[in-house]
């Protein structure tokens, strides 16, 4: 059996929804794609887009679940890529504060949301 299949989206768990939704619409430009809320409270899902792939971003937030997630070593990461000036976009995240880790020798940087979640940011083209 072959599988022909296409990414949906990607999961994060976040302590606080509308400081995430507002820390992903200010430094990528994400916007809301669509929510789901349980009709008991227990948790709500927002997707969000950039607007241009069908790919989403899906945050999760828990209503049980108050603590900070346990993250590990956070190898794993997003990765977006950035039209325009890519030092000037690197210099408006350090202006927000979020830039966790340069590797100048690469060429690259990554940012980390209000979760400490890691985000590769990269140019357009490259």
């Amino acid at each position: 059996m072959q599988i022909v299949s296409k990414f949906d989206h990607f999961n994060i768990n976040v302590t606080n929804l509308e400081r995430s939704i507002e820390f992903y619409n200010k430094a990528l430009g994400l916007k809301e794609l669509r929510r789901k809320e349980a009709p008991d409270g227990s948790f709500i899902l927002v997707y969000l887009s950039d607007g241009v792939s069908p790919f989403a971003l899906e945050l999760t937030w828990l209503r049980d679940h108050a603590e900070a997630y346990e993250l590990g070593e956070n190898e794993s990461h997003l990765c977006f890529r950035v039209e325009g000036d890519y030092d000037e976009i690197r210099k408006f995240h350090k202006e927000m504060n979020c830039v966790c880790f340069e590797n100048h020798k690469m060429g690259l940087y990554f940012i980390n949301d209000p979760d400490d979640y890691w985000i590769e940011v990269l140019p357009i083209a490259r």
